[in-house]
C-alpha cells in the first residue's frame, strides 16, 4: 500500500545551497518531514519478527495486560482464537505486539477478561515488499569545508565556526573543562545511525544499538544503520549530541559520551507504536542514560484517550517509556513543527492517520497527545534560532514545554553573527558528509548533549535529578512579546507565562557550562 507523501516529523531538512544562500522562510505551521526527501511507498519490517508475504492483509497490533506475570493463557487463548499471531510480549511492561489479519481483532481482545487497552498501531496493511528513495539534505563541498576550516581557532573541529548553536548554549565553553564522560551512553531513537561516519565513530556503542522496526530487537550487526535510501535525520542528531572533537567535521554538545542508535522508523519514514515501544524497552535495558525522541508516533499527530484503538498506543508508550526512566534513562522529545499552543483549548489536525485518509479534526491536547512528547515524565523541548528567539515553527505551551534549545530558524528571521552564514543546524550526514537541517529535532539534541554532561558530573543521579539540574541550571528566557518573527506587524504567537516559566522557553535555555560547573 502506498504510503501519502505528506508525513510530518520533527526536522526541516534543508539543501544546504538553498540555506548557504539565502533564508528559506520557515513560516509558521510549516510542516516538514524527518524524511522529507522521500516519496515513498512500501516498506518491510526489518530484522526479528520482521513481516513476510503472509502479513500483506495484515495490521499490527498491541495488546496491554498487567505486566510483570507473563501472557496469561486466557489471553494468549483469545489471541489465537482471533486470528492473531504474537510477535514479542514485553511481559516486563505488559505489552503484547500481535499482528492480525481479523479487523475486528483488537475489538475482540478489548472484551477478553485481563486486557487493558488493544489497538492497531496502523491504518496501513503490514507491506510485503520494501521500496528505495533517493534523496537527502546537500552536501557541504569541499570549498566549503576548507573555507571552514581556514576559519577555525586552535583546538576547534575544522567545520565548528559555523556551529552558532554550541555558544548560544555555552557549550564551547564547556569543553573547557570537559568534553563528558564515556561512561555515558545516549541513545538516538530515530531513522538509524551511520556509525561509519567520522565524526561519529569514535564515540559510537554498537554493543546498545539495535533495530527495533519490527517491534522486535534486530541485534545483526549494522542493522541500526540507514539505508542510502533513507532519511539522514537520525545520523544528523547522533552527531549534534556526540560528533567526536577528533580534528574532522563538526563537534557535538557532549563530544565525549557515547552514542548507541536505536532504528524505530520504517523505510517510509514511519515511527509506529511497536517500534517506539521496543526502543525504550531496549534502553531501558542496555543502561542507556538519555534517549533522543526527535518524533512523533505515527499514524496519529494526537491520540486521544477516548478513541479504545489511540487509547491502547498511549497506554504502550506510556508504559515503555516509564520503564525506561525506572530504570535510570532521561527520555527527552521534540515538541513539534507546527507553531501549535500545546496548552491551548483545541489544535485542528489536519493530518491524521498519516498511513491512511487523513481528515481534519479538533482536538482538545488535554485529552488527545502527542507521543512520546506530552507523555508524563518526558522533558519537552522547544526550538530557538540564532536571535535566541522561539523558531518560527516550533510549537509551545505553557506547562507543557520544559526547556528550549538552538534548533534554527530561517536565516532571514534569525541571522548569526558571522562567521556562520546560515541560521540553520549544520551537523552529519550518512556517507561522511555534512549539512543543515532545522526544526524541534535539532533542539532535542541539545538538550540530550547538556543532559549527558549533567550525567558525566554527577554519574550517580537518578533521572528525577537531572531533569532537576537540566531545569535549575536553564537560563531564564523571557517571553516575546509581541511575537512577530517575520516583521509583518501581525502577532505570530502569544507566549505566556513569567520569565522563569513560560509557554516558549520552559524553564529557560539549556545552559552547557552550568552542567559541567554547578
Amino acid at each position: 500500500m502506498t504510503a501519502p507523501q505528506s508525513r510530518h516529523r520533527r526536522a526541516l531538512a534543508i539543501p544546504l545551497g538553498m540555506a548557504m544562500a539565502t533564508a528559506l522562510a520557515f513560516l509558521p505551521n510549516v510542516s516538514a518531514s524527518a524524511a522529507d526527501t522521500t516519496t515513498a511507498a512500501t516498506t518491510r519490517a526489518t530484522g526479528a519478527g520482521a513481516s513476510d508475504a503472509s502479513d500483506a492483509t495484515s495490521l499490527s497490533y498491541v495488546v496491554n495486560v498487567r505486566p510483570g506475570h507473563g501472557t496469561s493463557q486466557r489471553v494468549q487463548r483469545a489471541i489465537d482464537r482471533a486470528g492473531g499471531s504474537v510477535v514479542i510480549a514485553y511481559d516486563e511492561i505488559g505489552v503484547i505486539v500481535v499482528h492480525s489479519s481479523n479487523p475486528d481483532f483488537a475489538k475482540t481482545l478489548r472484551k477478553v477478561p485481563g486486557v487493558d487497552s488493544a489497538g492497531a498501531t496502523r491504518n496501513a496493511p503490514l507491506p510485503a515488499q520494501s521500496t528505495t528513495d533517493v534523496g537527502t539534505p546537500q552536501a557541504l563541498s569541499s570549498e566549503q569545508v576548507a573555507k571552514a576550516d581556514a576559519r577555525a581557532a586552535a583546538g576547534q573541529d575544522p567545520l565548528e565556526p559555523l556551529q552558532w548553536d554550541l555558544p548560544a548554549i555555552k557549550a564551547d565553553k564547556a569543553h573547557a573543562k570537559t568534553l563528558g564522560s564515556p561512561k555515558v551512553t545516549v541513545a538516538v531513537i530515530d531513522t538509524g545511525v551511520d556509525d561509519t561516519h567520522p565524526d561519529i565513530a569514535p564515540n559510537f556503542s554498537a554493543a546498545q544499538s539495535t533495530n527495533c522496526v519490527s517491534g522486535k530487537p534486530d541485534t545483526t550487526y549494522g542493522a541500526w544503520r540507514p539505508s542510502a535510501a533513507e532519511s539522514p535525520h537520525g545520523t544528523h542528531v547522533a552527531g549534534e549530541i556526540a560528533a567526536a572533537r577528533n580534528g574532522v567535521g563538526v563537534t557535538g554538545v557532549a563530544p565525549g559520551v557515547k552514542v548507541a542508535g536505536i532504528k524505530v522508523a520504517t523505510t517510509a519514514g514511519y515511527f509506529y507504536t511497536e517500534a517506539v515501544v521496543c526502543g525504550f524497552v531496549w534502553a531501558a535495558e542496555h543502561h542507556i542514560d538519555v534517549t533522543n525522541n526527535s518524533y512523533y508516533t505515527d499514524p496519529w499527530y494526537f491520540n486521544c484517550t477516548t478513541d479504545p484503538d489511540q487509547k491502547a498506543l498511549v497506554d504502550a508508550i506510556t508504559r515503555a517509556s516509564r520503564f525506561a526512566e525506572r530504570k535510570g534513562t532521561v527520555n527527552v522529545a521534540a515538541a513539534g513543527n507546527e507553531s501549535y499552543d500545546l496548552a491551548s483549548d483545541s489544535i485542528t489536525d489536519p493530518v491524521s492517520p498519516n498511513d491512511g485518509t487523513p481528515a481534519d479534526r479538533v482536538i482538545d491536547p488535554h485529552k488527545c497527545f502527542d507521543i512520546p512528547t506530552q507523555l508524563p515524565g518526558v522533558v519537552t523541548v522547544s526550538a530557538t534560532g540564532a536571535k535566541g528567539l522561539k523558531s518560527s515553527f516550533s510549537n509551545y505551551g505553557l506547562g507543557v514545554i520544559d526547556v528550549a534549545a538552538p534548533g534554527g530558524d530561517s536565516t532571514a528571521y534569525q541571522t548569526p553573527a558571522p562567521p556562520a552564514t546560515s541560521g540553520l543546524i549544520l551537523g552529519p550526514l550518512p556517507g561522511g558528509t555534512w549539512g543543515y537541517m532545522a526544526g524541534t529535532s535539532m533542539a532535542t539534541p541539545h538538550v540530550v548533549g547538556v543532559a549527558a554532561l549533567i550525567k558525566s558530573a554527577h554519574p550517580h543521579a537518578s533521572p528525577a535529578l537531572v531533569k532537576a539540574l537540566l531545569y535549575a541550571e536553564a537560563t531564564a528566557t523571557p517571553c516575546t512579546d509581541p511575537y512577530d518573527i517575520n516583521g509583518d506587524g501581525k502577532v505570530d504567537a502569544v507566549c505566556e507565562g513569567s520569565k522563569n516559566h513560560n509557554g516558549f522557553y520552559g524553564w529557560g535555555t539549556v545552559d552547557a557550562l552550568a552542567a559541567v560547573t554547578r
